[in-house]
């Protein structure tokens, strides 16, 4: 729901997770790590698909990658993603947190395909460039 709304006190139903995807407001996402809410994740991804600004977003999703939970560093490895693809952008600390993960992510491929090359850093370059080299061994003549 817009707006962050969709529970009795103006917020996002924690408790059964409805609405998450809809928060579209950093400051209630925000408050719901200070909270420790379990789902916060979800409501990462929800403010990375509804907020119009990444400049807003960037700092919350990186909020979600240097998380202690492992799955809420996945979801903000999805909530990048979805900022490259929607906004074609990226910041220097969400590219710092998102080098300790796993390669071949959600945000690794997005982030190569949306974001102009040029403001990515060589770890992604090496990356995706030996992934294509490696495609192109496999493939010779196709």
């Amino acid at each position: 729901m817009r707006g962050g709304g969709g529970g009795a006190a103006g917020g996002p139903d924690r408790r059964g997770g409805s609405n998450l995807l809809g928060v579209d407001r950093p400051e209630v996402v925000l408050a719901a790590f200070r909270r420790g809410e379990p789902k916060v994740g979800v409501a990462v991804i929800g403010l990375a698909l509804h907020h119009a600004d990444p400049g807003a977003v960037l700092p919350v999703v990186a909020r979600a990658l240097e998380s202690a939970d492992r799955e809420v560093r996945r979801q903000g490895v999805i909530a990048l993603a979805h900022v490259a693809r929607l906004h074609g952008t990226v910041d220097r600390r969400c590219l710092e947190l998102l080098r300790g993960c796993p390669r071949g992510n959600e945000a690794d491929d997005d982030l190569w395909t949306f974001v102009p090359h040029r403001e990515l850093p060589l770890w992604l370059w090496r990356h995706h460039l030996w992934e294509r080299l490696v495609e192109r061994v496999r493939r010779p003549f196709g």
